[in-house]
């Protein structure tokens, strides 16, 4: 049987992969590992909007409270807002119901421990070998059951820490902001308003059926459109979960993850508050972030795609800010996870500090031009390029020739017969050659 969590928890179809019976298991399991059986365990719950939220929630309290947790239920609402209110609430463990930035029939669970981190792959694996060898659990009766409460005042905490992020208001500021039809649907409207600006708002309702439809961060189309309509400021796309944001300019730009890290970073170092003036950022992030954030003296650590990767090496190294392209940007001195709200406040903030627009801000980093060409290669030799001299000797030609202006990235896929040859660089003509002549190599010599 395949491993149950992946990079972010447990996901799959709902109702198909995803069962209820699953969602049971996995509410005992996880109860029982987090408090390694040794006491009443408090869990936070929460979810987003997709239509099988209900349906997972009510089979993972069940779970849950079969082994004596106490569940505090906190309805549809970010996933930051779970690792957030873990802490608060002082629970031995939060969960959240999301497949995040996936289409409406996906969902997922994920745990977070009783400080707010995901879980570690060994924590994981303990949950799983008791679903998968069917270990039996303590079931108590009578007063030993746990019970589900629902606390009203939750989204009312996440704002007001929301709004302790950043120092000053958000007045005089025209945004729009698009909630994906997701979990910051309940948060963002209301946070915006409160901070003074004057907001436009679009897929701001909790509709399980819209969510991530043509809208959020992977689809900041219609959001593009209404910043230029409405003559705003900036606009604010978050995915269904609300994990992630991606910005549009003044001017109906996107701004994506590396932009917003970018000068994100760059203020925190003129502030003081970079700590070991260094920013932690995947494989996949642009060259043209690296360069950007070389000419400002700030460092940059690369890690494996994934913002768990991300968080381990901000932990490790005591450092402030992390993420990924795709937007989802860690503050850790702010909260243990990605938060596409706290991204948001820091992004308009700093537009307000500095009265730059934020086309002024983003082009502290220019794009450099990327291409992608996929190589066909036996399953069994996709990692074989590691060990191939001629290989390894051509990628440093190829990188010694761009002078520090470019880079090459090679990737076994996870899941096809591919090995993913990515060259970046400022000559779109040379790079494109460049990847072409080296998938051509990695074929050759790999089959």
């Amino acid at each position: 049987m395949a491993r149950l969590f992946g990079t972010d928890g447990v996901r799959g179809i709902a109702n198909y992969d995803l069962t209820p019976q699953l969602a049971f298991e996995l509410g005992r399991a996880g109860a029982y590992v987090l408090t390694h059986g040794t006491h009443r365990p408090k869990v936070v719950v929460g979810k987003d909007s997709r239509i099988s939220g209900d349906m997972l929630e009510c089979a993972l309290t069940a779970g849950l409270t079969s082994v004596g947790a106490e569940v505090i239920s906190v309805g549809i609402i970010p996933t930051p807002a779970v690792a957030y209110l873990t802490r608060l609430y002082q629970a031995d463990a939060g969960v959240m119901i999301s497949a995040s930035h996936n289409p409406v029939e996906y969902n997922g669970i994920k745990f977070f421990d009783k400080d707010g981190y995901k879980l570690p792959d060994e924590v994981e694996d303990r949950i799983e070998n008791i679903i998968k060898e069917k270990i039996e659990l303590p079931s108590p009766i009578g007063t030993g059951i746990g019970t589900r409460k629902e606390y009203t005042n939750s989204h009312r905490d996440y704002i007001e820490f929301l709004k302790s992020t950043i120092d000053g208001d958000l007045k005089e500021m025209k945004i729009v902001i698009d909630c994906a039809y997701g979990a910051s649907s309940t948060i963002a409207p209301i946070l915006f308003k409160e901070l003074g600006a004057e907001v436009i708002l679009h897929g701001a309702e909790p509709i399980g059926e819209k969510i991530n439809v043509n809208c959020g961060s992977t689809h900041p189309e219609k959001l593009q459109q209404l910043v230029i309509e409405n003559g705003a400021d900036i606009g604010l796309a978050f995915d269904g979960d609300a994990d992630r944001l991606i910005a549009v300019d003044e001017k109906g730009n996107v701004v994506d993850g590396d932009h917003i890290m970018a000068i994100c970073a760059i203020d925190l170092k003129k502030k003081g508050r970079l700590k070991n003036n260094t920013v932690v950022a995947t494989v996949m992030s642009n060259i043209g972030f690296e360069i950007a954030l070389k000419e400002q003296g700030i460092n940059l650590i690369r890690t494996k795609v994934g913002d768990r990767y991300v968080l381990e090496e901000m932990t490790k190294g005591g450092y402030s800010i992390g993420g990924e392209q795709s937007g989802h940007i860690i503050f850790l001195d702010d909260n243990t996870t990605g938060d596409g709200e706290i991204t948001a406040l820091k992004l308009c903030s700093i537009s307000k500090e500095s009265g730059k627009k934020l086309s002024e801000l983003a082009a502290c980093m220019i794009t450099y031009p990327q291409v992608l060409i996929n190589a066909k290669v036996k399953n069994e030799l996709k990692n074989a390029y590691l060990e191939d001299e001629e290989i390894k000797r051509e990628i440093e030609n190829l990188e010694r020739e761009m002078r520090g202006e470019g880079r090459v990235l090679i990737r076994p896929s996870g899941t096809e017969p591919l090995v993913r040859v990515m060259v970046e660089g400022k000559d779109y003509d040379k790079i494109s050659q460049m990847a072409k002549e080296l998938a051509e190599l990695i074929e050759r010599k790999l089959n």
